[in-house]
């Protein structure tokens, strides 16, 4: 059997979906194929976001911003869009999340926290529903 294939989507893909891919790879390991994109991928990502996600243990500084493909969307199980909008091409057959999470572009690093901790609330939950 194959493992479930999770894509995080957001708008810029340099912080909401590169956090939420971290805390996935962190705490499902190699039970769940991980991918995130943007519809508009910045450069880079969000320094403060990385810096969060340090203070837990995660390193994602070696992330890349990737923009979002149809075929990236069409080999998912599971996918989570952060405000993206209609840019995720909608296929049958897949499961679709929508989670309204603060942008934490240009945030302070108190509000990027809370945005960190209520990602890793949300992937313990997806966690224990692709294992069930």
């Amino acid at each position: 059997m194959s493992k479930p294939v999770v894509l995080f989507v957001c708008v810029h893909n340099a912080g909401r979906s590169q956090m939420a891919a971290g805390w996935l790879r962190e705490l499902a390991g190699d039970a769940v194929e991980v991918r995130s994109a943007g519809s508009e991928p910045r450069e880079q990502i969000n320094p403060t976001a990385v810096e969060a996600m340090r203070e837990v243990g995660i390193d994602i500084t070696a992330n890349v911003p990737q923009v979002l493909k149809t075929e990236d969307v069409r080999a998912s199980d599971v996918v989570i869009t952060m405000g993206c909008g209609d840019a995720c091409p909608i296929f049958p057959g897949k499961r679709y999340e929508d989670w309204e999470l603060t942008d934490p572009a240009g945030q302070p690093i108190e509000v990027v926290r809370e945005v960190r901790d209520e990602i890793r609330t949300r992937i313990e939950k997806l966690v224990a529903e692709l294992k069930a």
